[in-house]
C-alpha cells in the first residue's frame, strides 16, 4: 500500500508546559500523515510530497521524517529554498498560531508537473487540503488539481480537508471557487463545521453535509470540535459523540489526528461508523500533548 499526502510541513515552536520552547516540524496534511505512519503496518509507503531546501532546518527536517519511514516520493529540491516557520501560543488548552511562511519553499511544490504526477503514481490514498491549495500560485493550484484527478482515474482514492484559513486566500469567494472544485475530486471530506460556516455560510453541519452530498461525495465526516461529528456514508447520517472525558492539554492538531485516524481505519476496511469513533478516541490522545504531533509510541499502543 502506498499513502501520499500533499502540502507544506513547518518547523514548529510550541511550549512545553515548562515556560520553554520546544521545536519540532508540523502542518496540517503532515500531521494527518504522521497519524497514518503510527496507526498502519510497517510495509505501508508513506510519502509527504512537497519542496524542500538545503538550508540546516531542511536537514534536520528532511533527516525527522526519514526517522519515521516518511519518504517525501519525487519532490524537488532547491537550492536556497527553507521551510516556512510557525510558533504556537496557548490560552488554557485553546491555540493560536504565529507563522512565518511567505518564503517557504513549500510553495514551489507543484512547479514541475511531471515530478508531481511521478509523485502520486500508483497511490493507493492522496490526501490534501484547503492550505495545500492556499499557498500555491493560481497556476499551481490548477497543476495539483489536475494531477490529483488524473491520479483518481488511475485509482487512486483522494481525501480532502477544505481546511479554511482566511488570512491565506486573496479573497473568500476565490478560496470557495478552488475549495469546491477540490471537493467535486474528493472520495473523501473531512470538514471542519467552523470552517464551513465561516467560508460557505452553513448554519449547521448538516447543512454541510447536504452541500458535500450534493457534489457528490462518497463520505464526508464534519468535526466540530468537542461535539458530535456528523457522517455521511452509503446514503444514510450519523450523529457520533466525541470523547467527552477528554482532558485538554493542547487542542493544536486534533483534528489533523482525526483525519488521520479515519483514514487508517477505512484502510483497514473498519466500517465508517466504527472508523469516527475511532478517530474521535486518536483526537483525544493529540489533545492531551504539547504540540501538533501525537507521540507515536502513543499511536502504536492505541492499537493494543
Amino acid at each position: 500500500m502506498k499513502i501520499a499526502a500533499i502540502g507544506e510541513c513547518m518547523v514548529e515552536f510550541a511550549p512545553n508546559g515548562h515556560k520553554a520552547w520546544q521545536m519540532g516540524f508540523a502542518g496540517d496534511t503532515f500531521n494527518t500523515l504522521w497519524t497514518l505512519r503510527g496507526l498502519l503496518s510497517d510495509d505501508v509507503l508513506t510519502d509527504y510530497v512537497s519542496a524542500f531546501g538545503d538550508d540546516e532546518f531542511s536537514r534536520q527536517q528532511l533527516a525527522f521524517f526519514s526517522s519515521h519511514d516518511i519518504g517525501t516520493a519525487d519532490s524537488p529540491h532547491f537550492q536556497g529554498g527553507r521551510p516556512g516557520l510557525y510558533a504556537i501560543t496557548l490560552i488554557g488548552a485553546e491555540r493560536s498560531f504565529t507563522y512565518w511562511r511567505n518564503e517557504s519553499v513549500a510553495r514551489r511544490l507543484a512547479d514541475n508537473p511531471d515530478s508531481l504526477a511521478r509523485s502520486l503514481n500508483g497511490c493507493d490514498l492522496i490526501y490534501f487540503s484547503g492550505i495545500s491549495l492556499a499557498i500555491l500560485s493560481e497556476k499551481a493550484r490548477q497543476t495539483l488539481l489536475t494531477t490529483i484527478h488524473i491520479a483518481r482515474q488511475d485509482g487512486s482514492c483522494v481525501a480532502f480537508d477544505p481546511n479554511y484559513r482566511q488570512r491565506l486566500w486573496s479573497e473568500p469567494a476565490i478560496a470557495a471557487q478552488v475549495i469546491t472544485e477540490a471537493e467535486k475530486l474528493a472520495d473523501i471530506v473531512l470538514p471542519t463545521f467552523d470552517d464551513e460556516h465561516q467560508l460557505f455560510g452553513d448554519v449547521n453541519p448538516q447543512a454541510t453535509v447536504h452541500r458535500l452530498q450534493a457534489l457528490k461525495a462518497r463520505e464526508c465526516i464534519v468535526k466540530n470540535g468537542s461535539k458530535p461529528a456528523l457522517l455521511s456514508a452509503a446514503g444514510k447520517i450519523y450523529e457520533i459523540p466525541a470523547n467527552s472525558s477528554a482532558i485538554a492539554v493542547d487542542t493544536s492538531g486534533a483534528g489533523d489526528a482525526f483525519n488521520g485516524a479515519y483514514l487508517a481505519a477505512r484502510l483497514k476496511d473498519i466500517e465508517p461508523v466504527a472508523a469516527v469513533e475511532f478517530a474521535h478516541r486518536i483526537a483525544s490522545l493529540a489533545i492531551g500533548v504539547h504540540g501538533a504531533l501525537t507521540p507515536m509510541k502513543l499511536l502504536k499502543d492505541a492499537l493494543g
